[in-house]
Parts: structure tokens; sequence; C-alpha cells
């Protein structure tokens, strides 16, 4: 007799890191699936009013509808800044509207950052954003909601999705190095644009503290919504059985 493989879809706006979420799926050897279903956008640039535009409720429902497909046991709004630029109360509204419409469960990557630090007992942290100031300032906003104090955020100025798909690993790890100090728990970096999974067990030997990232906490909510062992060695703190205990 076959298994099913639990399916999580990932709602994911444009292109630019989507290529991260097979790389995970290989990391927790193939027990969970993670279809990517891209949404349309209008616009990938790095402003309040373009990034609130691509989490509006006719896009997310119109790529929730073409998910279905995938028979997924649960959807994530794979996107940190068109979740966290609605609020604390409003990134939960989103993702309560989506599902409704499909009967099934929904989170966010915002949501993901909030449930990720819980797991880990972090409540001090730096951000590493990609963002210019007004969107990285949101995300501060919105950790405030989740209990989780930014105790310092560096906004890079990469103006387009586009932009942070293209950046490598020395400036990511240039992201990192710079946002640590001694008086953070952990390291935050929120865009799904940005290419990380391939890194972030680097990150957190060279930094020595857990690194959250968006596309990792993504696929660490998706592994919690439908019950999968998510423990490996190569995703980061978050993936490991003691999780909290590293902290």
């Amino acid at each position: 007799m076959t298994t099913r493989t639990p399916t999580v879809a990932l709602l994911y706006p444009g292109h630019a890191a989507e290529d991260d979420y097979p790389l995970a799926e290989t990391a927790l050897d193939g027990t969970i699936r993670l279809p990517v279903i891209i949404t349309e956008i209008e616009s990938d640039d790095h402003t309040v009013e373009a990034m609130r535009a691509v989490g509006t409720d006719m896009p997310l429902r119109e790529g929730a509808n073409r998910a279905l497909a995938h028979a997924p046991d649960a959807l994530i709004w794979a996107c940190t800044s068109g979740s966290f630029l609605y609020g604390w109360d409003g990134a939960h509204e989103q993702v309560a509207r989506v599902a409704e419409q499909v009967g099934l469960p929904v989170s966010s990557t915002s949501l993901a950052f909030a449930a990720a630090c819980r797991e880990l007992g972090v409540t001090s942290v730096s951000v590493a954003a990609t963002y210019p100031a007004p969107v990285a300032d949101g995300f501060t906003a919105f950790l405030a909601g989740a209990g989780v104090t930014v105790i310092s955020s560096s906004a890079h100025d990469i103006h387009t999705a586009t932009e942070a798909g293209i950046l490598d690993g020395d400036n990511l790890f240039e992201m990192v190095r710079a946002a640590d100090s001694p008086d953070v728990q952990a390291i935050l970096v929120p865009d799904t644009a940005l290419h990380t999974i391939g890194w972030v067990a680097d990150l957190e030997r060279e930094i020595g503290k857990p690194v959250l990232t968006a596309n990792q906490v993504t696929v660490w909510q998706a592994t919690r919504l439908v019950g999968v062992d998510a423990t490996t060695n190569g995703l980061g703190m978050l993936f490991t059985s003691d999780a909290a205990a590293s902290a």
C-alpha cells in the first residue's frame, strides 16, 4: 500500500527564489511535498504600496484556486512583506480569508516567523532586511505584535524582489554578520525572494545562534501544518529535535 506524502502548496508572488523549496524538500528526504504556485503581481518593487498589493485578496484567491489541483493538505502564503505590512491582526485576517475559501489550514511566512520565535524561546532579535527602511519598519511593528523585540534592524535598500533573488552567498553572509550582536538571541532575514536554504546551517555555525530566514521558516511552518517530523541537520537549529534548548 502506497502512503500519500503530505502536501503543502506554497503561494509565491512572482519569480525570485522559489527554487529554494525543492532544495528543502530534498533536505527533508521527501517527507513533504511543497508545490509552488506563482501568484500574479503587478510590481516586485520593495515599496510599501507594491508589497501590500501582492497580498490583496484577488491574487491570493486566484492562486489558492490553482493550488487545489495539487490536492494539498494545507496552504502557505509564502511572502513576508505581503503579509506583515498588514500588521499583526491583518496578517491573521489575510490567511483566515484564504482558509475559509479552500477549507484547509492556511498560514503565511510572517506568521511562521512569529511561530518559529516562540518555538525557540526567542524574544529579542536583530533583523537583516533586504528591503528599504519603510518596509523593514513594518516587520519590526509586526514582530512587536508577536512579543518579539527588534534590538536592531538593518535595511539594505534592495529595491526589487528580482534584485534580491540574484544575491549570492557572500552578500547574505555579509548581511547576517553585520546584523549580529551579543544583545540578540537570533537573527531574522525576512525576504522569500532571497536564496537562503542552502546556507542556513553554515550561517548558524559561523554566527553561533539561530538564523531564521523567510524560506526556512515557511518550510518549517509547512511541516507543522501537516504534522511531518521536521528533524534534519541541514536546515538550521529550528529543524533540530532540541531546537528550543539550542536557542
